[in-house]
């Protein structure tokens, strides 16, 4: 019998990609064809990072690790709208506590019953169980290193998004 092509997407704000966003990503290159990285926009956030922003940052990541079947886009609406128009089989969610657990099951019963779509789950790696990306923004804005919570480039782009906000000092 002949293997099933599956195509994944791995939705969320990514506003900033971490590196426990990279270890969900890694993993899931695994079980998958295809996996598509789907930046979300939100008009309910206050994000920090343009979709744009967010869509290069991730870009540079997958290129950096050389990562096969991996693509990134943004969209708007509906993650299950999303997910239908691209064909996707599955969406990929990462865990990383017993409240990410309760939310995403509602979230996974509810895309199921509205649009017949499997989600699957993968356990962030330990060293990321703890790591947000809102904790990440806020520890950035108050200067701390963030050096084995997120990519080099992204720890970058957030030294000069903070720097340029601290009045009398200029961004660089």
């Amino acid at each position: 019998m002949a293997k099933k092509f599956v195509r994944a997407i791995f939705p969320g704000s990514f506003d900033p990609i971490t590196n426990g966003h990279l270890d969900v990503i890694s993993r899931g290159m695994k079980l998958f064809d295809e996996l598509i990285i789907a930046v979300g926009k939100s008009p309910i956030k206050n994000q920090l990072f343009t979709p744009e922003e967010r869509v290069e940052m991730i870009e540079e990541n997958i290129r950096q690790r050389k990562m096969q079947g991996v693509s990134v886009e943004s969209f708007d609406g509906l993650t299950v709208e999303y997910a239908r128009n691209k064909k996707a089989d599955v969406i990929l969610r990462g865990l990383r506590s017993l409240t990410d657990v309760q939310y995403e099951f509602q979230l996974a019963m509810t895309n199921r019953a509205v649009a017949g779509i499997e989600t699957i789950f993968i356990m962030t790696s330990e060293q990321y169980g703890f790591t947000s990306s809102t904790l990440i923004r806020e520890v950035a804005s108050l200067g701390g290193d963030l050096s084995n919570l997120i990519p080099k480039n992204v720890q970058q782009r957030l030294q000069q998004r903070f720097k340029s906000r601290i009045p009398g000092e200029t961004g660089g």
